[in-house]
């Protein structure tokens, strides 16, 4: 029976996902290519699991990646610990990941970063739909997410919710949508994010049509597909943070008044004691009260 969890052997899955490679990973820890093969596989034998895809680069699996999820809440509050005993002056900053989707890194969330002093941040960007995923996969400590339901390991708390409003350049509405919005908007050009996003077809579902035009335009920055519709290229549902402005000097005009399409995000991270997470949790929480709607 399995009692414990060879504290090596956690920590080299953890150094070959990161690196990629049993090679890179071995250069990391300063031992051989053997010896990291040695403890992946002694490790798999030990849960019972397979715990790699051997591709290029390498990836968890599922089983693999609550192993790499301990491994990084170990090495969290290993630096804690040292940082708690006055011991952490090696020069390594507290370092945090997160997950964090466009909208709200362009408009809300970098204020709260500030507000969390001493930390350094690593942040990964990526749809709120998709966040979770980078927390189940232990890339990231915490995420900004639609997902109201724990990850396994996580803690979960609301933030508020984020408007769109549906929008266009006022020449692109009258060239395109001056008549009945159920019936036209389905056939006029539209801005995207990217492939997954389908927040714009959701809004023409709800004026009881099939889904936006294939005419769409794929432009994967938030602050770029504010542009790209005030520019003309095609309608879209964007952040009421940045329509604002852009609709007060009439560069963008509403095209359903008293319609919009609310997204309610929520915060996971790691189910530890940590300070740093803490902080960082109380900077988040605090900024969204003040910037997203309740």
């Amino acid at each position: 029976m399995m009692t414990d969890l060879p504290l090596d052997q956690v920590r080299t899955l953890l150094a070959v996902v990161d690196e990629g490679t049993f090679d890179a990973a071995a250069a990391a820890l300063h031992v051989t290519p053997s010896a990291v093969s040695q403890r992946v596989k002694a490790l798999e034998q030990r849960t019972g699991r397979v715990l790699l895809q051997r591709t290029k680069p390498v990836r968890p699996t599922e089983s693999g990646a609550v192993l790499v999820r301990f491994a990084r809440q170990l090495a969290r509050l290993e630096r804690d610990a040292w940082g708690e005993l006055g011991l952490s002056g090696a020069g390594e900053p507290t370092r945090v990941s997160v997950a964090v989707n466009a909208d709200s890194l362009a408009t809300w969330f970098l204020p709260a970063l500030t507000r969390a002093a001493g930390l350094c941040f690593e942040l990964y960007r990526e749809d709120e739909d998709h966040t979770a995923a980078l927390l189940r996969e232990g890339l990231v400590m915490a995420a900004v997410t639609t997902l109201p339901d724990p990850v396994p390991g996580c803690t979960v708390r609301p933030l508020g919710r984020m408007r769109y409003l549906p929008v266009a350049a006022p020449e692109f509405a009258e060239g395109h949508l001056a008549g009945p919005l159920p019936e036209l908007l389905p056939g006029a050009p539209v801005v995207v994010f990217d492939r997954k996003d389908d927040f714009q077809d959701g809004f023409v579902r709800r004026l009881g049509r099939g889904s936006a035009s294939p005419l769409r335009h794929y432009v994967p920055t938030s602050e770029g597909f504010a542009a790209a519709v005030a520019a003309g290229l095609g309608w879209g549902l964007v952040p009421e943070a940045q329509a604002g402005p852009l609709l007060a000097e009439g560069r963008l005009e509403l095209l359903s008044p008293g319609e919009w399409m609310d997204v309610t995000l929520y915060w996971q991270q790691w189910k530890l004691d940590s300070p740093a997470l803490a902080a960082l949790a109380d900077a988040v929480t605090a900024t969204a009260a003040q910037a997203l709607r309740h």
